[in-house]
């Protein structure tokens, strides 16, 4: 098996886009976000607040109405129509099989788009309909279940596990854990390991979506001249994920919201270096 390589601060630091004078909503990324249920409102907060705490132009949030309501009161800047978007973060806090019908629809409108795509959670199951790049983001439980692989062989060889499902399915994998293994198809194998245990909480991979959906979004131009910028893409958001986590924590518990609060100073601060 090719050898995973340490994804450092200092090599997500040039996986951020920083942006110039010239750039304008549409030019710094517009990410379409479907995300939440009715059950899990609470997911699209996270991953909204995530994404737009990362950085990027625009965001388009077009999950259920209550989640909607309730991203809308936390976050009013972002866009609840249909339009214009550059990649897609679906999937967290969705079950599928209780997905009302217009998040159906929208995943159809996603895959079928060709633009780059972060799946989690209940959008694992879609992904053999996207026609465009895409990263898939589960942890432990939901690789097993989606791939058949026995839960204790992912938990005890997650590198191989990340591998050998990249290769199957044709997608990037970023296999969330104390330490996340990112697999491309016959690629590239990174490895990032900046988060605290406390991380181990709820709602964490919802704010990692995030970040990694606004990280896709503001490099679509990137990942359309080569499709494995998805994976340098998604071991940066893991480190940044994991370092905010560190700010927040200090060495103690932390909320999902006070990483999201953390991350503009946690890149700002892999920007200095």
């Amino acid at each position: 098996m090719t050898p995973y390589q340490d994804w450092t601060p200092a090599d997500a630091a040039d996986w951020i886009a920083v942006p110039q004078a010239d750039d304008d909503k549409y030019s710094r990324g517009v990410l379409g976000v479907v995300t939440g249920s009715d059950q899990y409102p609470g997911a699209a907060v996270l991953g909204v607040e995530a994404a737009l705490h990362t950085g990027v132009g625009m965001l388009r949030y077009l999950g259920p109405s209550r989640a909607s309501d309730f991203v809308l009161h936390r976050r009013p800047e972002s866009v609840t129509s249909a339009g214009r978007v550059q990649a897609w973060l679906l999937g967290s806090g969705i079950d599928p099989s209780t997905a009302d019908g217009l998040t159906r629809s929208r995943f159809a409108e996603a895959t079928a788009s060709g633009l780059p795509l972060v799946l989690d959670a209940g959008a694992l199951a879609v992904r053999a309909e996207a026609t465009g790049p895409m990263v898939v983001t589960p942890h432990f439980r939901e690789l097993s279940k989606a791939s058949g692989m026995d839960l204790h062989a992912v938990r005890d060889d997650p590198a191989t596990a990340a591998a050998r499902t990249a290769d199957e399915w044709g997608a990037t994998v970023l296999l969330k854990g104390h330490r996340t293994y990112v697999a491309a198809p016959g690629g590239v194998r990174l490895v990032a390991s900046s988060a605290p245990a406390w991380l181990a909480t709820a709602g964490a991979g919802d704010a990692l979506g995030g970040i990694l959906g606004a990280l896709v979004a503001t490099h679509h131009d990137e990942i359309a001249a080569d499709e494995s910028a998805l994976a340098r893409l998604a071991a940066t958001a893991s480190v940044v994920h994991g370092l905010a986590a560190s700010r927040a924590s200090g060495g103690g518990p932390l909320t999902v919201l006070g990483l999201v609060d953390a991350l503009p100073a946690t890149i700002a601060e892999l920007l200095r270096r």
